[in-house]
């Protein structure tokens, strides 16, 4: 066979040839509307075939005076008339009426003419009879039509069995095989099975950082491969493993390099859809689904989202409700370590809310492996940048490491749409290229949100607002442990009317001092508003809540005040969710408010005493800010001189911007409803 016969045979429905082209799948219900469709077609055409229908007004004036009528029935509860011509006098009407009267029915009747009313027809037909002297035979009968009563007793019963079907084939649509029979696969797994033919093409390759993450994954995959090599030894396959941590930081995808990488079957599936509006139906699709995994062990399972099924039994708000997710809940654990053996299924599980899992669910045996997935320090977001980078026709100027340094506290969905967000930038611009100024408004149009030049704003709330950011900027220039300032700007953005960008320091302990130095900062907004306006404004408000829980986390979580002492009531285990007490007295919380509004009016006494030693470097710096909209570290730098910080902070890049290996922080004005500027600082 030729080449170019090969390429017929396999593609029959190219060039041009559409006999073979694909039709809509044979569906049973099909049967039943076509057998209905001829059952009412037949009745109809039986009903009046042959009959020719006539206005009342014309039978008055041509048929009925002229003698020709045979017999005239009169149909009485439809007010209808069928009237038979004598057979003598057939051809007539045929030449008068042509191809539209019909003589197939010899016997009649003929015409069906529809009366006004019974009574009137009687009149009309004595009145001939009387003046031409003639007899015409005539006849009452009542007919029912069996149709209508038919349709009048089946329709709501259809219309019952349509929604019925609906409702059903949607709810099983993903439960098993197509077709009618899904009301009866509800209960089962929706699991989808992933195997060799699937041709998953994620590996670990493509999960960038995560070392830790992916040996302990990459060693159950090792197992599934060559379990000789630790059975030897008198090892176990783990049983499962749990994978934690916040959003976007890569489970999923690393369970995708998992089935990628193990050569067995893998199941996937969320844990809402185990949960359904029926009971029993989510306990069923665990029964189910653990089925189908041993038949095909060893094998994978993957249960991302588990908290959707996993909350910890007893604090559901339904008090005393009979909770289908508990029951659900029930069987997996069940069927994950109880009296029946799972030799050979491995459960994968993610979820970014360990805290309310249910204890009995995280237990060794279950989960023998938590995997705790974090936020990338820099060298793992340099190397999330290397992977997203790939594709995007880059500047030579583009360098991941420093883009890695200015993204600090981003997680890897964050990285992704921040080079996405990049190429899209340079396409709007008309760019042959993506540049490195485009990933900087990438970065900024992320976290600050979408720039609003054209927002109406008066002289005199911009200048409010200059002197609102300006205080930010330099009291956390002049401050110790306060973040390094990236850069000012007073251009609205988002909802914010201004914004300062910050590169706080990466650590893992904060310090007594660190915090009060940034509580002064965040304070130095309204206090620069009320020493050279007189007067404060509501745009302060995030700023506010800010320092409220700043201080209420110094007092009541980490101890640090000496009123109240070395006390946390902090609950990590997050069993108190649903409780009514605190956990301290009145006369507690009576003086843990009290510390708290006295660490806040401090650092606000500070932050306006720092400002009233730098008044005219203040008011230089908010003038700069009024003419210029966005200001840098070298322009602080300029009127400040250089920042007295210990050396851990900060170091300058190439382009005389501060970076630092820190989690991003960025300070916005919030505008609220009739309100000037105020301040956010945001952690990422």
């Amino acid at each position: 066979m030729s080449e170019e016969q090969k390429q017929q045979n396999d593609s029959p429905n190219k060039g041009g040839n559409n006999s073979n082209a694909k039709f809509p799948k044979f569906n049973g219900y099909w049967i039943y509307g076509i057998v209905l469709l001829l059952f009412i077609s037949f009745f109809l055409m039986n009903q009046n075939e042959g009959v020719q229908s006539l206005s009342y007004s014309e039978f008055k004036e041509k048929i009925l005076p002229s003698g020709d009528i045979d017999m005239a029935t009169v149909i009485t509860n439809q007010n209808v008339v069928e009237i038979t011509i004598k057979q003598d006098q057939l051809e007539k009407y045929k030449e008068e009426f042509g191809d539209s009267f019909s003589s197939l029915l010899e016997k009649g009747p003929h015409f069906r003419i529809k009366v006004p009313s019974v009574d009137s027809f009687v009149e009309d037909l004595r009145k001939v009879e009387e003046a031409k002297n003639i007899i015409i035979p005539n006849n009452y009968e009542e007919r029912s039509n069996y149709l209508n009563e038919l349709l009048g007793f089946i329709w709501p019963l259809l219309l019952l069995l349509i929604v019925w079907v609906f409702i059903f084939r949607r709810m099983g649509a993903q439960g098993g095989s197509g077709g009618a029979g899904n009301i009866f696969n509800v209960g089962k797994s929706k699991a989808k099975m992933f195997d060799k033919e699937s041709n998953i093409k994620v590996n670990f390759l493509d999960v960038a950082g995560l070392v830790e993450a992916k040996q302990e994954l990459e060693e159950i995959v090792e197992f599934l491969k060559r379990p000789e090599k630790y059975t030897n030894l008198g090892g176990k396959i783990p049983k499962g493993a749990l994978l934690i941590g916040p959003p976007g930081t890569g489970k999923t995808l690393l369970a995708k390099a998992v089935a990628g990488e193990a050569n067995v079957p893998f199941f996937s599936m969320s844990g809402s859809d185990f949960v359904e509006m029926f009971v029993g139906v989510g306990a069923s699709r665990v029964r189910d689904l653990f089925k189908k995994a041993k038949e095909k062990a060893p094998c994978i399972v993957f249960i991302d989202e588990i908290d959707a099924i996993g909350r910890a039994r007893g604090k559901s708000p339904s008090m005393g409700a009979n909770d289908e997710r508990e029951n659900t809940l029930n069987q997996l654990l069940t069927e994950m370590d109880g009296f029946g053996t799972n030799s050979g299924v491995i459960i994968l599980a993610a979820t970014n809310r360990a805290d309310i899992l249910d204890r009995a669910l995280m237990r060794a045996g279950r989960f023998d492996r938590q995997i705790h997935v974090e936020l990338p320090d820099i060298t793992e977001r340099q190397q999330i940048f290397d992977v997203h980078l790939r594709p995007l026709k880059l500047s030579e100027e583009v360098k991941s490491e420093f883009l890695a340094k200015q993204t600090p506290g981003f997680s890897g969905a964050d990285i992704a749409n921040v080079c996405n967000e990049a190429a899209l930038i340079a396409a709007r611009g008309d760019k042959k290229i993506v540049e490195k100024e485009d990933f900087m408004n990438a970065v900024d149009r992320i976290v600050g949100g979408l720039e609003k030049k054209n927002k109406i704003i008066s002289k005199e709330e911009k200048r409010a607002i200059a002197y609102h950011e300006a205080g930010h900027a330099a009291t956390s220039w002049l401050l110790e442990y306060a973040h390094p300032l990236v850069k000012v700007t007073i251009v609205p953005r988002g909802k914010a009317l201004g914004a300062a960008w910050y590169l706080p320091e990466e650590r893992q302990l904060t310090t007594t001092e660190q915090i009060l130095d940034e509580m002064c900062s965040t304070l130095a907004g309204r206090a620069a508003e009320e020493l050279e306006f007189g007067k404060i404004s509501t745009g302060a408000l995030n700023d506010l809540e800010k320092v409220t829980k700043q201080a209420y986390a110094m007092v009541t979580y980490y101890g640090m005040s000496k009123t109240i002492g070395n006390l946390s009531y902090f609950d990590s285990s997050g069993q108190n969710e649903y409780g009514f007490t605190k956990p301290y007295s009145e006369e507690t919380a009576q003086a843990i408010d009290q510390e708290v509004a006295k660490i806040i009016e401090k650092q606000y006494a500070r932050a306006k005493e720092i400002l009233i030693q730098h008044k005219d470097k203040h008011a230089e710096l908010a003038n700069l800010l009024l003419e210029r909209e966005v200001i840098f570290s070298e322009d602080l730098e300029n009127i400040f001189g250089k920042r007295n910080v210990n050396k851990h902070i900060v170091q300058l890049d190439d382009n005389g911007s501060e970076a630092a290996d820190a989690k991003v922080e960025e300070s916005k004005d919030e505008e609220e409803a009739g309100a000037g500027p105020s301040s956010k600082e945001t952690q990422e």
